[in-house]
């Protein structure tokens, strides 16, 4: 620590930066040894030959689910180390605690109620609320300690989702290797039978499920009452479990016209409402960010000119393609690191505004934000043609609509980084 312009700024130290390279090392050796026990536990019910044609059939389904999320994630990207994160939480961990206390809850129930009541209770009951508590958990996880990359609902629906395609891709596993095992000596049936139906009609069964936590930790984030905070979580997690039995209870007890029902009435129209409720928030962000590039560019954080080409995805697509054409990868992928830049700050700083973040947190970041658009900026400034190609450029490559580059104009010197922090402006509650 150290005394700063009179007041106390955190500095990185070594014991902080072992503890940065420490902490994501010691989880990923944990969620790979989860996930070795989980393939040595599939290998047991469906043998090494349908551990591995399962595997190759689960990765039909999750390419399209993960990538749609991907999509989703555009304005602000997420960090790629939490995604994948994410995704080895669902896929490792998640999934071997819900195989473990889902198996000694069948076996439980099988020896209160007697025997094949295990499956069902464990399939309709148990299963819903031991899958949706542990991916949860990583989403609460994420409030409670990097709450910072946590800014919204599309953040909550892009880590939900990436979690349970994670936990979606070893269930598929264990389905499609059952799939190989009972139909060895057919023609192949039952597993295409389980490609339609788990590949085709419901890749984002399990997305959407954990989604409805993702909008609850969403809320959470934008919201200061701790009151609220835990009751938009846990409706989230409740109406993931109920969604969850509707769907198991609808396969396993009411046969096929129930299955389609429920596929029909309600799981199609919440797709399409979880959609629709992408695009709002994505519009909110948009606004968002809108509203805070008149401020950056009268701070001197950015260019004038720059506003028109930021405050849109039409816009900032158009120059990063018009940077690529004629500079290269590398150039764009400084611009690309400038508008990521310009994009966290203005989250945090909506934030600041609504007092969702603490007075000392949030300036404290907000210094920290700054200094990183500070240095996103300098590198691309280190390649001239990365910040006045798309000025120059008469429109978006491709016949993109809804670009219109700003006229020609200088690109503004932003303020050192040596300035002073407590000159930078805050935005006001």
């Amino acid at each position: 620590m150290t005394q700063a312009t009179g007041r106390t700024v955190l500095l990185p130290t070594s014991q902080r930066q072992r503890r940065g390279v420490l902490g994501p090392v010691v989880g990923l050796v944990v969620l790979g040894i989860c996930g070795l026990i989980v393939l040595g536990l599939l290998a047991g019910r469906v043998g090494p030959g349908g551990v591995v044609v399962g595997a190759l059939c689960a990765l039909l389904p999750v390419g399209p689910v993960v990538a749609a999320f991907l999509w989703v994630d555009r304005w602000e990207p997420e960090p790629p180390r939490l995604l994948l994160l994410a995704f080895l939480w669902g896929a490792c961990f998640a999934a071997l605690s819900a195989i473990l206390i889902n198996s000694s809850a069948t076996i439980y129930v099988d020896a209160v109620l007697g025997g094949g009541s295990g499956d069902v209770v464990g399939t309709v009951v148990v299963a819903p609320i031991v899958e949706e508590a542990v991916k949860g958990a990583f989403l609460v996880g994420l409030l409670i300690f990097r709450r910072r990359e946590f800014d919204g609902i599309v953040d909550g629906i892009v880590y939900a989702g990436l979690v349970a395609a994670g936990f979606a891709f070893t269930e598929n596993i264990l389905y499609f290797g059952r799939a190989v095992a009972e139909d060895a000596a057919g023609d192949g049936g039952g597993v295409f039978a389980v490609l339609v139906l788990r590949g085709v009609l419901s890749p984002f069964a399990h997305p959407l499920f954990t989604a409805m936590i993702g909008i609850g930790a969403g809320i959470a984030a934008r919201r200061r009452n701790r009151g609220v905070k835990v009751a938009a979580v846990l409706g989230g997690y409740l109406l993931a479990v109920a969604l969850h039995a509707l769907w198991n209870g609808s396969a396993t007890l009411g046969g096929g016209t129930a299955f389609f029902g429920v596929y029909a009435f309600v799981m199609v129209p919440l797709f399409v409402g979880m959609i629709a409720v992408i695009f709002w928030q994505r519009r909110r962000e948009q606004r968002i960010v809108a509203a805070q590039l008149p401020g950056f560019a009268q701070a001197g954080w950015i260019a004038p000119s720059e506003v028109t080409l930021l405050s849109s995805l039409a816009g900032r697509r158009g120059w990063k393609s018009a940077v690529r054409r004629r500079s290269g990868k590398e150039v764009a992928k400084a611009v690309t690191a400038y508008q990521a830049a310009v994009t966290e700050l203005a989250f945090l700083r909506d934030r600041m505004a609504r007092g969702t973040v603490g007075q000392s947190t949030g300036t404290f970041w907000h210094e920290q934000a700054v200094a990183e658009l500070f240095r996103a900026r300098m590198h691309a400034v280190g390649h001239p043609e990365a910040l006045t190609v798309a000025l120059r450029h008469q429109g978006p490559p491709g016949g993109q609509q809804g670009w219109t580059p700003p006229p020609p104009g200088p690109v503004a010197a932003p303020m050192p980084p040596d300035q002073p922090p407590q000159s930078w402006p805050l935005p006001h509650r």
